[in-house]
């Protein structure tokens, strides 16, 4: 997303590194792939919708598109607090310019005819959100920047980031030392190691993330509109004709990056189904039938998170061409267009906006933290993300 973010702006002269035998490996394929636009500030949900236009552009080109399926989301609230919350959030996207209105429970019914709306204090609809395959999308800003000029170079590990007199001067990789001006540090779960490698420690902390696929069940079909129940912490869709349901887990599980090695894979996950059958019992109320759906796929990975909840992008002022696209929160794929926006605002404008300085890698050298307490604050970020005013 960056580098075709990048080669849009007219910086072409980039060479993407994957070290796996293809891009979209390891957590991209895990993601869910849900794109929501309805956020609690302005710039957030600009972010959002400037990775919805984007999309929208990519599956105008007939051959190689994101499945970009705009279907909408409906948001359910079940407490009173939760309606006030709906009310500032419309208040948000009235002044982003995002359609958003309220529907009765009857036309929420309409649009997901095997769902109950029976709890339903309030719903909002947004009528431009959706979902698409993360592989897809991949696969998309790959030939879309190739067309532009850049170059994608797989089966190659990167191993550190080479600075001399406190500038980037090249990638050491395995299979030898490539010379540039500019790294745009994007690794995931490792760019707590690439960040190392030029003398950074930043808090970006892997944080699992799992959801589930059922088997065949009727009333789904893929046109149906995604769906959150925050108060239930869940965000479901239909994929093809199954249930896709996943939820923030009330307590989280993290590894640190520091245990592990550049060359070295995260741990392993296993399926963890108490977790899986919790999110069934939270969506029973208003889906009976998800309790006797059989379970086809378990989907999990790694995404990472900051304690501040903010994304880790823009260059350091300690070692100069050496740029972040890192800490995404779990939006690495629905806010890949905005995020990779940020990264050419960062470092091509003469004078970034306010929001964007504010999510510079400088902040952690200006403040200070330890391990223990932001790996916590982390995990909490990720057990409250769908709670009241976060």
């Amino acid at each position: 997303g960056v580098a075709y973010s990048l080669a849009k702006s007219g910086k072409t002269d980039g060479l993407l590194l994957e070290k796996e035998p293809t891009v979209a490996a390891v957590t991209t394929p895990q993601a869910a792939g849900l794109v929501g636009q309805v956020r609690n500030s302005v710039e957030r949900t600009k972010l959002a919708m400037w990775s919805v236009e984007t999309f929208s552009e990519l599956q105008r080109d007939e051959e190689v598109n994101p499945g970009w399926r705009q279907v909408g989301s409906l948001r359910m609230a079940v407490c009173d607090e939760r309606v006030e919350e709906f009310k500032r959030m419309k208040a948000v996207a009235d002044e982003s310019g995002l359609e958003v209105e309220f529907i009765d429970n009857q036309a929420a019914r309409q649009k997901w005819p095997a769902m109950r709306f029976d709890r339903a204090k309030a719903v909002l609809w947004c009528p431009t959100d959706g979902y698409l395959q993360p592989s897809d999308l991949t696969m998309s800003y790959v030939a879309h920047a190739r067309r532009l000029g850049v170059r994608l170079q797989t089966r190659t590990a990167a191993q550190k980031v080479i600075v001399k007199d406190g500038r980037v001067t090249g990638v050491e990789t395995d299979h030898g030392t490539i010379a540039c001006e500019m790294v745009i540090n994007a690794a995931g779960a490792h760019a707590y190691h690439i960040a190392r490698s030029v003398g950074l420690e930043l808090p970006i902390v892997p944080v699992r993330h799992e959801y589930f696929v059922t088997v065949h069940a009727d009333g789904l079909e893929p046109t149906l509109p995604v769906i959150r129940i925050p108060d239930s912490t869940l965000y479901l869709r239909a994929e093809i004709n199954s249930l896709l349901c996943g939820g923030w887990e009330r307590t989280a599980l993290s590894t640190d990056p520091r245990e592990y090695a550049v060359a070295q894979e995260p741990p392993l996950i296993d399926p963890d189904w108490e977790v899986l059958s919790w999110f069934s019992e939270q969506l029973s109320p208003e889906m009976p039938q998800v309790e006797t759906l059989g379970v086809r796929s378990v989907f999990k990975g790694w995404p990472t998170f900051t304690p501040d909840g903010r994304f880790i992008v823009g260059e350091s002022s300690r070692v100069k061409g050496f740029v972040m696209a890192g800490g995404c929160n779990a939006h690495g794929v629905s806010g890949s267009a905005g995020i990779g926006r940020h990264v050419v605002e960062s470092i091509l404008e003469p004078t970034p906006s306010p929001y964007v300085q504010s999510l510079s890698p400088d902040r952690f050298d200006r403040e200070k933290w330890d391990w223990e307490s932001a790996s916590r604050q982390a995990r909490h970020y990720y057990e409250t993300y769908y709670d009241l005013g976060h």
